[in-house]
Parts: structure tokens; sequence; C-alpha cells
């Protein structure tokens, strides 16, 4: 009777270990998901400056301008309402962040010809936050996507699979990618 005790016991520390394990993984994505918005929040903040920048220079560019700002302003509202676990509000997401850098680099290239904005001191401080902030966006995506990868393993492991199941962590976190970025692994290039 004593070894059933113990036997139940010894189930009852290892379930607790396991659901302890999966809720920090949880907690890790998450937090790792939160890194990314902060990242981007900032892309987004900078954006508009970028275009305030360019605006005097570039007079005829207004489609550019326009199409820079409703790709932001898309971004910015996808952001706002995403959650790792939903993969559809993630490919939203996906989606919105590639529009808006395939938009700012279309202003980039169109910023590239004109030397006298390009020389302009604060078009070069935005031009290298611009890519600090890229760079920032590449590596919380790595660090969320390691953290997402590492919770679903973990919820794939035995005797994992079973409590994650029970305990309501059935939802894999989606990863984050950002498809154009992909084919380009080097940051954009800003030249002035």
């Amino acid at each position: 009777m004593l070894w059933i005790l113990l036997l139940l016991g010894a189930c009852g520390v290892v379930g607790v270990m396991v659901y302890n394990r999966l809720v920090i993984a949880q907690n890790q994505y998450r937090n790792a998901f939160s890194q990314i918005g902060v990242q981007l929040q900032r892309r987004h903040d900078l954006i508009p400056n970028l275009v305030a920048a360019a605006k005097g220079y570039l007079k005829h560019e207004n489609d550019t301008f326009t199409q820079v700002t409703q790709a932001r302003n898309q971004a910015a509202g996808v952001l706002g309402g995403t959650r790792p676990e939903n993969a559809e509000a993630v490919a939203q997401l996906s989606a919105a962040e590639t529009q808006l850098t395939q938009a700012v680099r279309s202003l980039m290239v169109q910023i590239e010809a004109y030397p006298d904005l390009q020389a302009a001191a604060n078009m070069r401080q935005l031009a290298e936050e611009i890519t600090s902030t890229e760079n920032r966006i590449a590596f919380s995506r790595q660090a969320y996507n390691d953290a997402a990868m590492g919770y679903n393993t973990l919820c794939q492991l035995f005797p994992h699979k079973i409590i994650a199941a029970y305990c309501g962590h059935r939802q894999p976190a989606q990863l984050l990618d950002f498809p154009d970025r992909a084919k380009h692994q080097a940051p954009p290039e800003v030249k002035f």
C-alpha cells in the first residue's frame, strides 16, 4: 500500500514539473513575440519621420508616400491584435510587414536618386535608425521562433504531450516569417 502512495506521489510531482515547464515555455515564446511587437512599433513610429523628411525633396512622389503610409497603417493595425497562438493573425502580420518592407524599400530607392536628400543629417540619422531597427526585428524574430519551436517541441514530447493536452496547451505557437525578408538575408542597405 505504501508503494502505491509513493508511486502516486511521484506521478503527481512529475505532472506538476511537466506542467510548470510547459507554462514557462509558453510564457517565453509569448514574451519573445511581444518583443517583436516592440521593434515593429519602433519601425512604425520611424516611418512617418522618414516620409516627412523626404517629402520636401520628392514632391512628385506622392504615390510612393501614399503606399508607404497605407502599408504602415495596415501593419500597425494588424500588430495590435495579433496573438502568437492565432495562425491566421500571424500570417496577416507577416503579410502586412512584408508589404511595408517593400514600400519602404521603394521609397529608399527613390531617395537614392537625390544626393541633397542623402546628405541631409536628419535623413542619415533616420537611415541609421531604420537599419538598426531592421536588425533588431530580425534578432527578435529569431528569438521568438526559437522560443516557439522550443515550446512546440516540448508539447510533442512524452509525457509532456499528455499533460499539455489535458491542461489546455493544445494550440502550437505559430512561427513568424516575413517572406520578403527571408529572401534577403542581409538587412536593407541604405546609402546616403
